[in-house]
């Protein structure tokens, strides 16, 4: 299994759009009913507003490969890009999403060792992102990479809020 990871352009925003509506529908289509996903799909993930988040200078995205097919993609945020007010010395993983037919190969821990990378790169002090309380395969991953919970949040999913746990690790 080759696995690669590249930066993204502005070019690779319909493959961003595809990965994102698919994995996160895919992740999350059970637990919501369908019109909140559809309203929360084309409000997080329309051409527009992926256009802002690729084009703003404190975000960074990296699509990832495996055997040189799009499994998924890494997206941090730093300074102002942030989704929460946590200061300059934070780097959050705003998302890591893994296509369903990649999941499990691993591919998870090569973004997150992407973010940690980029994050001891830019001299950040500290990693931190949101995780939905309900995604337990998703906290206990992070729990064993080192993250802490120390706080919460309300997202809202279409127009019902849920509650993401905030998760830090302090970067030595």
């Amino acid at each position: 299994m080759t696995v690669t990871i590249n930066r993204c352009g502005r070019e690779d925003l319909p493959l961003l759009q595809r990965i994102s509506i698919e994995t996160f529908n895919d992740t999350f289509k059970d637990q919501n009913s369908p019109e909140q996903m559809q309203a929360y799909l084309e409000r997080a993930f329309n051409t527009e507003k992926l256009e802002e988040e690729l084009s703003n200078p404190s975000s960074e995205f990296y699509l990832i490969f495996c055997d040189e097919e799009a499994a998924g993609y890494l997206k941090v945020n730093a300074d102002d890009a942030q989704t929460e007010a946590m200061g300059g010395e934070a780097l959050e993983i705003e998302r890591i999403y893994i296509r369903s037919g990649f999941q499990r190969k691993g591919l998870g821990k090569h973004l997150f060792d992407k973010a940690l990378e980029i994050a001891i790169g830019h001299g950040k002090k500290k990693l931190w992102l949101g995780v939905w309380e309900k995604n337990e395969n998703a906290i206990t991953f992070y729990e064993k990479a080192g993250f802490v919970r120390t706080g919460a949040h309300s997202f809202y999913m279409g127009d019902e809020e849920q509650i993401d746990y905030i998760m830090s690790k302090t970067l030595t």
